[in-house]
């Protein structure tokens, strides 16, 4: 982590950070903080250790120590939610929580995830999922973060495949269940490669190709991947990972999960700043926190 020098007036400072375990290696406090600098805010982000056995003390102390927001990782994205006063529409659906303001003592839970995803979606790889085909392996909370936010955008049809058959299950029943959306399907390993070729967009959400485990086979058969479709990887550590090589070769587009990590990020900046998020000093600092 970079060395901090703190500015300004420190007993009016606005602390925000994160919850997790572990939190040793995220890239969040140097984004965040680059941000803070560059916009002359009167802030601070910090990570916070916090175990599953003290979170509920640890969320009540954001309202003893008046902080002003924090994101929130593995493992309390779903445990956290007993413990706040109020939920976004996205938390609700999402059953997950990755950010929380602290507005005059209430505490309000956020999930920027899918937003942010869907912010990268377009930006970067230029592409609207309205009335798209989409397939989703992997059906973890990034994964439902992301599914939930596609149906909201107006997604056709969304195929989920996870070798757990239960989460990727649970995941359709959730969504059909709760939105209107035209069509959910579990997709098993046999169809997958089948899948592909039909699909506008494919969504790995899985592990897969993270750094250090970068040599490893990709999540679908090379061949399935066909120039029309946009590849995203949520991996973001490398940028480029064997399955956007991969796509780059068959000539789709590929979009890394850096803009994901970005955006959420950035959204989570918004909602505790009020200022508009400086978007090209946050992705320089992740960038550089990079260790691939």
């Amino acid at each position: 982590m970079e060395k901090l020098i703190l500015e300004g007036n420190l007993a009016e400072m606005k602390v925000t950070g994160l919850f997790g375990y572990p939190v040793e290696h995220s890239l969040s406090p140097a984004m965040h903080n680059n941000a803070f600098k560059e916009l002359n805010l009167n802030y601070l982000y910090l990570p916070f250790a916090v175990k599953k056995e003290n979170l509920e003390e640890a969320v009540n102390g954001m309202r003893g120590m008046n902080l002003r927001g924090v994101n929130v990782t593995i493992p309390h994205k779903q445990e956290v939610i007993p413990y706040l006063d109020e939920l976004s529409e996205e938390a609700k659906l999402i059953g997950a929580v990755n950010t929380i303001e602290n507005r005059d003592g209430k505490l309000i839970g956020y999930n920027t995830d899918g937003r942010g995803f869907i912010r990268s979606l377009r930006e970067e790889g230029n592409f609207d999922p309205k009335s798209k085909k989409a397939l989703l392996i992997g059906a973890g909370g990034a994964a439902r973060a992301v599914a939930f936010q596609l149906a909201l955008e107006g997604i056709s049809e969304l195929y989920i495949s996870d070798l757990n058959f239960e989460l990727a299950q649970n995941l359709a029943k959730d969504i059909s269940n709760k939105l209107n959306i035209a069509k959910v399907e579990i997709i098993d390993a046999i169809d997958l490669n089948q899948t592909v070729s039909k699909v506008d967009l494919l969504i790995d959400a899985t592990p897969v190709g993270m750094y250090p485990k970068v040599d490893v086979k990709p999540v679908v058969s090379t061949g399935s991947l066909h120039k029309d479709l946009l590849v995203y990887d949520l991996v973001y550590n490398p940028l480029d990972t064997v399955l956007l090589k991969a796509a780059k070769r068959s000539g789709a587009k590929a979009v890394s999960g850096l803009g994901m990590l970005l955006y959420q990020g950035a959204i989570a900046f918004e909602i505790w700043t009020g200022k508009d998020a400086p978007i090209a000093v946050m992705r320089e600092a992740l960038e550089k926190g990079l260790k691939y």
